[in-house]
């Protein structure tokens, strides 16, 4: 966890106040332990650096920088003795927070360094670390940059698998040149954040561009993964209607030579409707088509079919009558075998005259019927 410099007390050349000192004290000494561990946590990552040498000047003077400001905040509470101070202390603590650090045994470099004030120097060294925990990817904006900057490539990447499965044509060409534009805007950025540019305006805007291009190659194969199923279908559903078209041809051969008068419909041709079109739209509307060929096939199948069913009850009534009149007797009456043999003429000719054939059945089914009372 990094820690920031601390408010100092007061200003240049006037006594602190008594309360402010202490808070300041406090402050002070948070800052110097969380710094200490900081700093250590740095030393152990630019140890293990691949340009270790190119961070030990800037090591050296974190660490002068917090030594010259933990040795002043020593002196502050000796000075401070617990809070048992006077004007007189009160006039020496301001001259030791806003004096210059003591820099004797420090290096040439740091030396220039430490010529500043206690809030000066905890400034600078708030922004060394920060300085050094970006270039070793410590800092916690740092590692979401360089998260967030990993996470673009990984899109661009997927956006090159979804180019790589579109089928050649325009599209294709035009994803690509979308995609050399984003791989190209990635690679610089990168290379930006690479040199320590500030890149964060830039991610954001590159990161909804690659989503969005992601997102659109996404749906476009969803898309085209439809269209294919769309046009399966439309292969599969087509060789259906032309084998039911076929198999009704014969229904209707049967029913025009079974019965009289048979339905004048025409069975519709599902050749006349040509190959499935390879345009997704066009796919769509020969759908449409199909179904309404589909729709017009279910109406010539009922009304051929209907008058065969129909043929088929009559024989099958007539046979029953038949059996009826045969076990009572009546089959022996003249006027019920001349009706029988009537009926079953009309039923058997072809074709058969489906009016005479109702009419004939039910004429002797009404002689098999009971002789109302009073006739």
């Amino acid at each position: 966890m990094t820690v920031t410099a601390p408010k100092a007390p007061g200003r240049p050349g006037q006594p602190v106040e008594q309360r402010a000192m202490l808070g300041f004290l406090a402050d002070l000494t948070v800052w110097r332990d969380g710094r200490r561990s900081e700093l250590d946590e740095l030393d152990r990552a630019a140890m293990a650096a691949p340009d270790a040498a190119d961070l030990t000047h800037d090591m050296t003077l974190a660490m002068a920088l917090w030594q010259a400001v933990a040795t002043r905040a020593d002196e502050l509470e000796r000075v401070w003795d617990s809070g048992r101070v006077g004007p007189a202390e009160l006039r020496r603590l301001s001259g030791m927070v806003w004096g210059r650090l003591d820099a004797n045994g420090a290096a040439d470099g740091a030396a220039a360094a430490l010529a500043v004030s206690l809030p000066e120097a905890c400034r600078l060294s708030d922004a060394l670390v920060g300085q050094l925990r970006r270039r070793l990817s410590l800092d916690p904006v740092s590692l979401d940059l360089e998260a967030r900057l990993r996470s673009l490539r990984a899109t661009v990447e997927r956006v090159r698998d979804l180019v790589v499965e579109l089928p050649s044509g325009p599209a294709k060409v035009q994803a690509a040149t979308r995609l050399d534009r984003l791989d190209l805007r990635a690679g610089e950025l990168v290379e930006r954040a690479r040199r320590g540019a500030d890149v964060g305006g830039l991610i954001g805007p590159l990161e909804a561009d690659a989503a969005v291009a992601e997102r659109d190659l996404i749906v476009a194969a969803a898309t085209r993964r439809d269209d294919a199923k769309d046009r399966a279908t439309a292969e599969s559903l087509r060789a259906e209607l032309a084998h039911r078209a076929a198999a009704l041809g014969s229904v209707v051969d049967e029913c025009v030579a079974a019965v009289s008068p048979a339905p004048v419909l025409a069975v519709p041709r599902v050749e006349a409707l040509g190959p499935v079109p390879a345009d997704a739209a066009a796919v769509d509307a020969y759908l449409d088509r199909l179904a309404a060929v589909s729709r017009a096939l279910d109406r010539v199948e009922q009304a051929y079919r209907a008058p065969l069913a129909e043929l088929a009850d009559l024989r099958g009534m007539l046979g029953a009558y038949h059996s009826k009149a045969a076990s009572t007797g009546l089959d022996a009456r003249p006027e019920v075998s001349g009706m029988y043999r009537l009926a079953s003429d009309v039923l058997d000719a072809a074709p058969t005259d489906l009016d005479r054939a109702r009419a004939a059945v039910a004429a002797f089914r009404t002689l098999l019927d009971p002789p109302t009372r009073g006739t």
